[in-house]
């Protein structure tokens, strides 16, 4: 008579069947279709619910005017005096200006296509990150309208696109038209460039590479200054919201994006 053995008894019992959840949450190789459309297609929504908010002038002027003041009671009201600094060296504000209207979109893109090409098993991940963060950041939007300083009746601040006649800015000049221009709360400039920075210094492996991820937002901050886009406060509501990003991320994946696997299998 033959005795059968059990399975478990031996080793060989079969692996638990992963829940739903379990498999939507693991790490897989991105497709490139899916996140060209997916980015395309998320970036196309949240430009249009951001300038769907109603345009509220007046209340955002009176946030303008109530922010300053909170900055002037901290001691940290340095805006107007950067701006106006700034402004007087040409080649620097142009420099500026450009680089507030081109780099917030080419570093964030460059940064997906380096995760997705050297990164696979972390690019859901951090990529989730990004998308959280400009989620929230509409709601701030619509919760908080708040006027950009160069917008101000109470204090005088320079626009340097109007006044260099640069193409500078989706909320300045002949862009104005299709921008709403009260969104300056949370800054986005300042959450994505951090973004960027945070997934570069932590994933990068040259030192002189790492440098650049942590001097790239610091630059976006001045830059987002001087030309009198946003506030310090702004940049703070920035980092606020890129902090619920990161939670999101780790509620989802259960771990950090860059303790991740960094390779993962081909989709099924």
């Amino acid at each position: 008579m033959t005795t059968v053995i059990p399975a478990a008894e031996h080793g060989s019992a079969p692996a638990p069947r992963r829940t739903v959840v379990q498999r939507i949450r693991a790490p897989r190789r991105p497709r490139i279709w899916f996140e060209v459309v997916l980015i395309a297609v998320s970036y196309w929504i949240y430009s249009m619910i951001r300038n769907a908010v109603p345009e509220q002038e007046a209340q955002a002027l009176r946030n303008a005017d109530w922010l300053w003041e909170v900055e002037r009671a901290l001691g940290i009201a340095v805006e107007q005096s950067l701006n106006h600094a700034v402004n007087g060296v040409t080649w620097l504000i142009v420099t500026m200006n450009y680089y507030y209207a081109t780099l917030h979109f080419v570093v964030t893109i460059g940064v997906l296509v380096w995760l997705y090409r050297r990164h696979p098993g972390r690019y859901a991940a951090t990529r989730t990150v990004l998308f959280a963060t400009t989620a929230v950041a509409l709601l701030g939007y619509y919760l908080y309208p708040l006027a950009p300083p160069r917008l101000m009746e109470s204090v005088h601040f320079i626009d340097t696109v109007k006044v260099h006649d640069t193409w500078g800015s989706m909320a300045s000049g002949n862009m104005a038209n299709v921008s709403n221009q009260y969104a300056a709360m949370p800054s986005m400039h300042i959450g994505w460039s951090v973004w960027c920075g945070i997934t570069i210094a932590l994933l990068a492996a040259p030192l002189w590479v790492k440098v650049l991820g942590w001097l790239y937002p610091v630059l976006t901050l001045v830059v987002i200054v001087c030309t009198a886009n946003h506030f310090w406060l702004d940049a703070v509501g920035g980092v606020a919201c890129l902090g619920i990003g990161f939670a999101v991320s780790y509620l989802w994946y259960g771990a950090p994006a860059h303790r991740l696997p960094r390779m993962v299998p081909a989709s099924p």
